[in-house]
């Protein structure tokens, strides 16, 4: 899938700085995730490197140019299978969004309000779509594209 079409505007992806913040993101969303006693059982054992390379990269894809994910890990489907049998609890989703804002400021991702809004808006979407695939027998939805996020309403400030 091609990137979203917002002419002019940098991704939200370049807006974060590319892979390295999004991956100190995801480290700081694990290590709280970890020592969270509601969502440290989502992790067995804690959140591989590997594992968090993926999601890193799973990130990366979904807010800016590089498909990455698709290429070297399936995509979507993949990506969903990580939640199956989960039965994430809606305490659960709320828990872990607010866990990943606040590695969002952990990792020292952009701040400005149009930037917060847009990736927390995917990180809603995403997690009630993960909750909701989490069921026990869930249906996945089959060869799905992987989402691209944009600024949607509100376009990058450059005060």
């Amino acid at each position: 899938m091609s990137g979203v079409d917002e002419p002019g505007l940098p991704t939200l992806y370049d807006w974060a700085g590319g892979l390295e913040p999004l991956r100190r993101m995801i480290d700081c969303v694990y290590d709280r995730v970890e020592s969270d006693q509601p969502l440290a059982s989502f992790v067995p054992g804690g959140a591989s490197e590997r594992h968090r390379g993926h999601v890193a990269v799973w990130w990366g894809e979904v807010l800016g140019p590089p498909t990455t994910h698709t290429e070297r890990h399936g995509g979507y489907e993949s990506m969903l299978l990580h939640y199956l049998d989960l039965d994430i609890s809606p305490e659960q989703r709320h828990r872990f969004a607010a866990t990943m804002s606040l590695a969002a400021d952990d990792a020292g991702l952009p701040g400005d309000p149009e930037f917060r809004a847009a990736i927390i808006g995917y990180l809603e979407w995403g997690i009630r779509l993960a909750m909701e695939n989490s069921r026990p027998r869930a249906r996945v939805v089959e060869h799905a594209s992987t989402p691209r996020w944009g600024w949607s309403v509100a376009p990058p400030y450059r005060g």
